[in-house]
This record gives C-alpha cells, structure tokens and sequence, in this order.
C-alpha cells in the first residue's frame, strides 16, 4: 500500500490516498478494502479512466463523488459523510488525486459522525498541505453548515 501516493492508514478501516495507478487497484482488495470513494475529477491527467469497471471486476463497490479542488461544497462532504457512516463497519478506501480533499473530508466525517477527536482524525497529509481558503473554510465548517442536523 505504500507505493499508492500518500497513502495513509487512517483507522484500522480506513485508508486513504493520492490516485492509485491502474496496475494498483489489485493492492486494494488485496489489503481487503471492499468499498473504494474516489473524490477526484475524472478528468484529471492522473485520473484511471476506468476506475469503476476495474474495481468492480475485482468485486468492490466504487462510489464517485467529484470534488472541484477550487470549490468544494457542502453537499458533497455531506454526500461524503452520509455514505462513511452507512459503511461504518466496513472496509473503505478514500482517495483523491494527492490525498488532501480525501484527508480533509475524512477529518470532517471522523470528527462529526465517528467521535474521533481532531488529532485522531487529522491525517499527516494536512500538515504537509497549505490549503487554500477555500480548504480552510472546509475545515472550520460545522454539523449545521455541512447539512449533518
């Protein structure tokens, strides 16, 4: 799993990441992930253009919720937070293109619906990333403003 860029074990169920490249989907259900929530554009340059057959040829549910880096939005971490803890006991694997929106989505999941504290929740991925205001108003978001009351 170390190879998948930035990867992060996150809880014993969740890991998170930068894009796993194609030939990397395996290592996923091979670490027995059995739901991948990809975050990313698909249009991205590093993006796989077939993410969602292959990992469902390999027998895991993908779920694609596409965050504009620029301008995420309420809607989609509540989307995001909504489907973490429908699959709360389960295995899930969170990635973007770099790891950042994925880190900072799952810091507002773990803290808002998991009861993690913040330093449990935050992934050493955010302290290595200065996020843009866009990111530290994510950040900084409540129940209330992510749709979650």
């Amino acid at each position: 799993m170390d190879s998948i860029r930035n990867f992060v074990q996150v809880t014993p169920n969740i890991g998170s990441a930068g894009q796993p490249r194609a030939e990397q989907l395996y290592l996923i259900v091979d670490h027995g992930y059995r739901h991948v929530i990809n975050l990313g554009l698909s249009n991205h340059r590093d993006a796989v253009a077939d993410e969602d057959r292959q990992l469902s040829e390999l027998g895991v549910n993908y779920f694609h919720i596409p965050v504009p880096f620029d301008n995420p939005g309420p809607d989609q971490l509540r989307h995001f937070c909504l489907l973490m803890d429908l699959l709360r006991d389960e295995k899930v694997f969170v990635h973007c293109i770099m790891n950042y929106r994925a880190s900072a989505f799952l810091y507002q999941y773990l803290t808002k619906l998991a009861g993690y504290d913040e330093t449990r929740a935050r992934s050493p991925v955010l302290d290595s990333w200065v996020l843009p205001s866009a990111w530290q108003a994510l950040m900084s978001w409540t129940c209330q403003d992510i749709g979650l009351e």
